[in-house]
């Protein structure tokens, strides 16, 4: 079973459009949460990752990834699929 993805992001974020395009070319569904649609939401976020406020905070079950760039760095790494494969 693979793991539940979450995305939290906003609209006008190109890291955040980076980061969906690469979960979309591995076929990854995910959740995803935009706090400017939602602002309401922005609370839940920066609780779960640890204070960080920026978009977008990704989570791949119980695991905070971080970023855009630390999503890319674990894809370089080959333990991005492993961690979403569950």
């Amino acid at each position: 079973m693979a793991a539940q993805v979450t995305v939290y992001t906003k609209d006008y974020c190109p890291y955040c459009q980076r980061a969906k395009a690469l979960l979309e070319s591995l076929e990854q569904k995910y959740n995803e949460i935009d706090i400017g649609k939602h602002p309401n939401r922005k609370d839940e976020m920066v609780g779960l990752a640890g204070g960080r406020t920026t978009v977008p905070q990704i989570f791949v079950g119980d695991v905070h990834v971080g970023g855009c760039d630390d999503l890319f760095a674990l894809h370089a790494k080959g333990k991005l699929l492993p961690l979403l494969k569950g």
